[in-house]
């Protein structure tokens, strides 16, 4: 790690679609005394704000360049293609997973922020591609083609009269964890931390909350129980015995006359 001066807060960037709250209500559980400052960026932009260091951190969708980065992948999405509700697809209750071949004869819109990275696109190619994946929602709700989004993204846009069916044989999204190799501070090792599901106590970033929280569980020293009335202390006797554990010598009995035989009268 190096020797960076932490900053009064951690600045998190994240891309649409991803839902930072989970880590974010763990972080201020644990570190209260340092402020988690969320920021939404343009999935095409989070790279750029980490390099330009705008932000400690972010939830970012692979790839992204490596070089000078390290990347934590956590999760992969689900491949959804949005579509009409009255649309063929979506009648068919059967349908619950549709495949690249269904897509043949369908308009698929290619948005220029496309989350996914494909090899060649299923169906057929739109003339334009519209600016973002909002645009092309807006276009499938208009009866212009379907678009294949990150399950994510299609919750975000998601519109009463659009619905969206899992594609298979689909290329999928994977969401990471990144930032600078060389800004690797304690904050950034306690928010891996958290988003990897350390305890505190098992956390490698900050260990002040660390011990803080070690410090809440510890239970409270016992005080000795008051001595009642009588009793002495060590191992003095005490009602004919000894305390600390020592038995106190059995008082001699006196012995008991012995009978001789009657003497002989003369």
């Amino acid at each position: 790690m190096t020797d960076t001066p932490e900053p009064a807060s951690f600045r998190l960037a994240y891309v649409p679609g991803v839902t930072p709250s989970k880590w974010a209500r763990v972080w201020n559980e644990r570190l209260p005394g340092t402020p988690l400052s969320l920021a939404l960026v343009p999935a095409g932009e989070a790279e750029a704000s980490l390099r330009a260091e705008t932000a400690d951190a972010g939830l970012v969708r692979l790839p992204v360049d490596r070089q000078g980065l390290h990347a934590i992948p956590l999760y992969t999405e689900t491949t959804v293609v949005v579509l009409p509700k009255d649309h063929r697809l979506a009648e068919d209750a059967e349908a619950a997973e549709l495949g690249l071949a269904d897509l043949a004869e369908e308009l698929v819109l290619h948005p220029q922020d496309d989350a996914l990275v494909w090899e060649s696109l299923p169906g057929l190619a739109a003339k334009e591609r519209p600016a973002t994946t909002r645009d092309a929602v807006e276009l499938v709700a208009a009866g212009v083609g379907v678009v294949i989004v990150p399950q994510s993204l299609a919750r975000l846009h998601h519109r009463r009269d659009l619905t969206y069916r899992p594609l298979a044989d689909a290329p999928q999204s994977q969401v990471a964890l990144a930032w600078l190799e060389d800004r690797t501070t304690d904050l950034v090792e306690e928010f891996i931390g958290v988003v990897r599901g350390r305890t505190v106590n098992s956390s490698r970033g900050n260990t002040a909350a660390a011990a803080a929280n070690t410090a809440a569980k510890k239970p409270a020293a016992r005080k000795p129980a008051p001595q009642q009335a009588g009793q002495k202390q060590g191992g003095q006797k005490q009602g004919g015995q000894k305390q600390g554990g020592g038995r106190g010598r059995p008082t001699a009995k006196k012995a008991a006359p012995k009978r001789g035989k009657p003497g002989r009268r003369s």
